[in-house]
């Protein structure tokens, strides 16, 4: 009994709640109303409606009729009985309910657009849906004698342009602020220094549209673009759904207090609709553009990460070498009987190689999760020399020759595996050109040189096809491989490591494969004679 008197209690504080709420956003737009009717140039009640429907489905009709009802009841003291109120109520919530089931079918996301895509779907069932609506309210409203026919098409226009404007605008405010997560993520992004200076730009351009744009017939209701595609460009849909929420209310107050007689707040309001689509567009864009750009960079670093694995294993394999030979020459002391002291020593050596090999893992561990780089001093020597190993080798085994021309007494401060990494990528694709030309030989040269500016250049040059120079830059696109079953990420990850240390990665067009890696010589380390 208790359990089922608290349920109802909750339940009647939810309803109490929704229909104050509800009958305060209709009475702060109750303006201009046309014969006292629910035909207001901006009405935003719905949108809460809209929301509740969207999140409860049926169980959330009663409610919304209610607090129709009850805004009728209030706010607007309709005229007729209220058998009439009523009726216009049911028909209202059945329309809204229309709208908020094909938003819920067409809609991910809890019916809100997060793509350019479904924003169209979603603003053309809330165009389509606010004027089947209105047609339906509107001719009730005729033919319970509470409308003339002469004002019949200037009441569909208001109620139209009135819930269009309201929902549009306010839908995807509430949506956001209705849920912890969102708003958390709302806030943190409008609580911003650049917030207050597109707030200010708002609060200026609504002054030069309604103060000296009056005088000529508001020919600067274009500068109320700016802050909207000021926030949009930054902060991307939340930016946008902020920005046009404020120039709302500034336009409407404007309207209000200024009264122009070259516009009526109906046309403000269409205006208004169309700055808020354009906010919605570029927002939605913009944060395209960074979910894109953020699977990109998982993808590259992931690309990365696989690239990693040959310097991995190259690192890994001097430590756990050791790590063997002295795993015996313990065995061997032991049974030898050798003293404590010997017994120490390798030991120590033991715990010193397997902290190596520890090291090398973790590094790898926070590049798959961060992309973080740990940088130390290298002489270049030691670099080249670990990237060219495997590929003695294999020079073997393909019939390429590999040279190793001089390398300046240069150190460098990079991420070792990470170079290595760009170096055996190149050094993997000379092969590959070199050996692609059964004609003649193939030569692939890895050579270094000091340059201007106190930087070093490793050039990876072979005597394979080369490059032509249309595709110089398309080369280091992410997914864009001349080769047949190629990801086309190799030389995008090079180049990023590459500009991560303050260098660069550049392919030379010509008649041979030319490329060239630029890095920071560490100061001091640059030798006198150079």
């Amino acid at each position: 009994m208790d359990f089922r008197l608290h349920e109802y209690s909750r339940r009647a504080a939810c309803l109490l709640v929704f229909v104050s709420t509800y009958v305060m956003l209709d009475w702060i737009s109750y303006i201009r109303p046309l014969q006292n009717l629910n035909l207001t140039p901006w009405n935003p009640a719905p949108a809460l409606g809209l929301l509740l429907l969207i999140r409860r489905g049926r169980r959330a009709v009663p409610l919304l009729f209610v607090a129709i009802v009850a805004s009728d009841l209030i706010v607007r003291r309709m005229p007729g009985d209220l058998a009439t109120t009523l009726l216009l109520g049911m028909v209202l919530t059945a329309g809204y309910g229309a709208i908020a089931l094909f938003l819920r079918w067409s809609q991910r996301d809890g019916g809100l657009f997060t793509e350019r895509r479904t924003l169209l779907s979603w603003s053309t069932i809330v165009v389509a849906g606010t004027l089947g609506n209105g047609l339906v309210f509107v001719s009730a409203l005729w033919a319970s004698g509470l409308l003339a026919d002469t004002t019949w098409f200037d009441a569909l226009v208001r109620f139209w342009v009135g819930d269009c404007v309201g929902i549009i605008v306010a839908l995807p405010l509430f949506w956001w602020l209705q849920d912890k997560g969102r708003r958390a993520f709302f806030r943190a992004t409008v609580l911003r220094w650049e917030t207050a200076g597109y707030l200010g730009l708002t609060a200026l351009t609504v002054w030069i549209a309604f103060v000296p744009g009056a005088s000529v017939h508001f020919r600067y209701f274009y500068v109320l673009f700016l802050p909207v595609v000021w926030a949009a460009s930054r902060q991307g849909l939340v930016g946008a759904i902020f920005c046009v929420t404020v120039l709302q209310l500034s336009m409407i107050l404007a309207g209000l207090l200024h009264q122009p007689t070259e516009i009526s707040l109906l046309e403000l309001q269409i205006r208004a609709l169309l700055l808020a689509l354009v906010g919605f567009l570029i927002g939605v864009a913009v944060d395209e553009q960074r979910r894109a750009a953020a699977d990109l960079r998982q993808s590259l670093r992931l690309a990365a990460a696989a690239e990693m694995t040959g310097a991995l294993a190259h690192e890994l394999n001097q430590p756990l070498t050791a790590l063997s030979a002295y795993g015996a020459a313990c065995q061997r002391l032991l049974e030898r009987g050798a003293g404590e002291a010997q017994l120490r020593d390798v030991i120590r050596r033991m715990i010193g190689e397997a902290g190596r090999a520890a090291d090398v893992v973790r590094r790898l561990r926070e590049f798959f999760r961060s992309g973080a780089t740990i940088l130390e001093t290298v002489p270049l020597g030691e670099i080249v020399e670990a990237a060219a190993a495997p590929f003695r080798e294999k020079a073997h085994g393909t019939g390429v020759v590999l040279e190793v021309g001089s390398i300046p007494s240069v150190a460098v401060t990079v991420d070792r595996l990470q170079i290595e990494v760009v170096l055996r990528n190149l050094l993997a694709n000379a092969f590959e050109a070199a050996a692609g030309d059964s004609g003649r030989p193939g030569r692939v040269r890895l050579a270094s040189s000091i340059e201007a500016g106190n930087t070093v250049a490793v050039r990876v040059t072979d005597n394979g096809p080369g490059v032509d120079a249309s595709l110089v830059e398309r080369l280091f696109e992410p997914f864009a491989s001349t080769k047949p079953g190629g990801l086309g990420l190799g030389l995008a990850v090079s180049r990023a490591i590459a500009e991560a240390h303050g260098g660069s990665l550049r392919a030379e067009a010509c008649a041979s494969g030319n490329f060239r890696l630029i890095l920071p010589i560490e100061p001091g380390g640059r030798p006198a004679h150079g």
